[in-house]
């Protein structure tokens, strides 16, 4: 019988833990199991990236809420359009200048935005 790779060798399952039968894995916070970095510094950086990717993830989704809030209520036409897009355009200079998306990411979510808004707001 070949000799499995760590890359190809099943999961072993042993009541609630959970390894591989080879080198030394880490379970990321998102459950994904990666190799264990050996140098201190590729260990912090790790660490460093992966709670900077919750972050960015949190402000991403922020983003999308208020986006979808500001069209939801120009179709609706709601009193608190004006506010809704104005609360909108700020989370994504926010995200912008946080580097969480490129500036001009934020330039195209802005207009686009500013687009669906008043379109919503003339067919109402």
């Amino acid at each position: 019988m070949a000799q499995a790779s760590w890359r190809t060798s099943p999961v072993v399952t042993a009541g609630p833990l959970s390894y591989y039968d080879g080198p030394a894995f880490r379970t990321t916070l998102r459950g994904a199991r990666r190799p264990v970095a050996n140098i201190k510094s590729q260990i912090k950086r790790n660490k460093q990236n992966e709670k900077r990717r919750i972050r960015n993830k949190a402000v991403r989704s922020e983003l999308r809420t208020r986006t979808k809030s500001a069209i939801t209520a120009a179709d609706t036409g709601a009193e608190n359009v004006a506010e809704a897009e104005r609360l909108a355009m700020k989370r994504i200079d926010k995200a912008a200048n946080k580097g969480v998306i490129h500036k001009n990411a934020a330039a195209r979510r802005k207009s686009r935005l500013a687009k669906r808004v008043a379109a919503a707001q003339a067919a109402s």
